[in-house]
C-alpha cells in the first residue's frame, strides 16, 4: 500500500506527504513500510533509517505497549485510539501525542496497520508562538515611540551643551559640558541598541554552518577559556537567503549568554536540523531550519523565563538585558523566531528560520 503498492496513485502519496500529522504504515510482522515527511520530522530521522524497524523499537512506550495494540487491532479489525501517550525522541526529549491505529485488510494482500500520531502540544506551541511574536511586536512599537520622545530632547541638550562650551572662558568649566555631551551620546547609543537595526536586511545566499563556525571563531578570540563546544550539524541543510551580519549578531548574542551560564568548564552544543511543513506563528512553511544552542548552566529562573525577550530584563549581575531582545528582532526580520526552554542543568535556545519565502 502507499509507496509500496503499485495500485496506489500519485495523488494518494501526495496527500499523505503534505499532512502535518505523522502517518506510519506497518506490515503484518509490525515492521515499518512507509512513513510520511511529517513522521520523519517527528522522529527526526529519514525514512531510510527507520524503514524496516519493528514497532517496539520505533515506539518504545512502556505505558502503552504499542506492539500489542497493533496486534489486537489486526486481530479484531477494530481501530484503536490512545490519547496523551508520551513519545521519547532520539535527542532525549519527550512529547505527548494521540495515537490512532487503523487496521487495513485486503483480500489479495496481508493485513497492515496504519498509525497516525498527532502532537497534542502542537496547538499550544502555535498559541505560544503567536503570543511571543505579538509580544515582541508590541514591545518594539513601544520602544520606537519612547525612543522618538527621548532622542528629540537629547539632541537639544547636546546642542545647548556645545553652545555653552563655546561661551565658557574657563577650561575647567568646559569639562562639565563635555560630560553632558558624552552622557547624551551614551543615552542615544543605548536607545539605538534597544531598537536594533532598522534598515532592510541585505540578503544574500548564506550557509548556516559557516555562520555558526564564524561565531565560534569570534568566541575563541573573546573567551580563550571558553566551554567545550560540541557540533551536531545536519549537512543536508541548503543555503538560503539572509543577511549574514544580522544572523551572526543574533547567534553571537545567544552564544555569549550560553558561555556566561556554562562557565569555562561547561559544555555548549550547537545542533542544526531541517523541519518539514512547520508552522512559525500562523505561517506554515514547507521547509524550516532549526538551530539549537544548548548549555549546561544553572538554567533561567522560572519567574524570568516568560520575560527574557523583554528589554532590560537580565538574570545576570551587570547584564544589560538587551542581547536577547536584539537577537529576537534580528531573527524576526528574517521571518523567524527564537524560543527558549530551560531547566536546571540545561537551557535550550531554538532559532527557527524559513528556508523558503512564505507565500501567505
Amino acid at each position: 500500500m502507499i509507496s509500496d503498492n503499485p495500485q496506489a496513485g500519485p495523488l494518494e502519496k501526495k496527500l499523505l506527504d503534505h499532512l502535518v500529522t505523522a502517518v506510519l504504515l506497518f506490515d503484518g510482522d509490525l515492521r515499518l513500510k512507509y512513513i510520511n515527511p511529517a513522521g520523519e520530522m517527528l522522529f527526526q530521522a529519514s525514512s531510510r533509517h527507520v524503514l524496516g524497524q519493528k514497532i517496539g523499537t520505533l515506539l518504545p512506550w512502556p505505558e502503552c505497549p504499542m506492539e500489542q495494540r497493533l496486534r489486537d487491532a489486526l486481530t479484531t479489525r477494530q481501530p484503536v485510539t490512545e490519547r496523551e501517550v508520551t513519545l521519547s525522541l532520539s535527542d532525549g526529549h519527550t512529547i505527548r501525542v494521540s495515537c490512532t491505529v487503523l487496521p487495513l485488510h485486503q483480500l489479495d494482500a496481508s493485513p497492515e496497520a496504519l498509525v497516525e500520531l498527532c502532537r497534542e502540544d502542537r496547538h499550544l506551541r502555535i498559541v505560544r508562538e503567536e503570543h511571543l511574536i505579538s509580544q515582541h511586536q508590541a514591545t518594539q512599537a513601544l520602544l520606537r515611540g519612547l525612543a522618538h520622545e527621548i532622542k528629540n530632547p537629547l539632541g537639544g541638550l547636546r546642542g545647548a551643551a556645545q553652545l555653552l562650551e563655546q561661551e565658557l572662558p574657563n577650561e575647567a568649566f568646559r569639562e562639565y559640558t563635555r560630560i553632558i555631551v558624552d552622557e547624551v551620546d551614551r543615552l542615544r547609543k543605548l536607545m539605538d541598541r534597544m531598537l536594533g537595526p532598522n534598515l532592510i536586511p541585505k540578503e544574500q545566499r548564506v550557509n548556516i554552518h559557516q555562520i555558526l563556525e564564524h561565531v565560534c571563531g569570534l568566541l575563541a578570540a573573546e573567551h580563550p577559556r571558553r566551554p567545550a563546544i560540541i557540533r551536531d550539524y545536519d549537512p543536508s541543510i541548503p543555503d538560503f537567503k539572509a543577511d549574514p551580519d544580522r544572523l551572526i549578531q543574533a547567534v553571537l548574542n545567544l552564544a555569549r549568554n550560553a558561555i556566561a551560564a556554562s562557565g569555562p568548564t561547561g559544555r555548549i552544543e550547537l545542533r542544526t536540523r531541517v523541519l518539514r511543513r512547520f508552522t512559525i506563528g500562523t505561517k506554515c512553511h514547507r521547509l524550516v531550519m532549526r538551530v539549537e544552542m544548548i548549555d549546561d548552566g544553572e538554567g533561567i529562573p522560572p519567574d524570568l523565563l516568560d520575560r527574557i525577550f523583554f528589554p532590560m530584563v537580565s538574570g545576570r549581575p551587570g547584564g544589560t538585558g538587551l542581547g536577547l531582545p536584539i537577537a529576537q528582532e534580528l531573527i524576526n526580520q528574517h521571518g523567524g523566531l527564537i524560543e527558549c526552554e530551560s531547566r536546571p542543568g540545561q537551557t535550550r535556545f531554538l532559532i527557527y528560520l524559513p528556508l523558503e519565502p512564505s507565500h501567505g
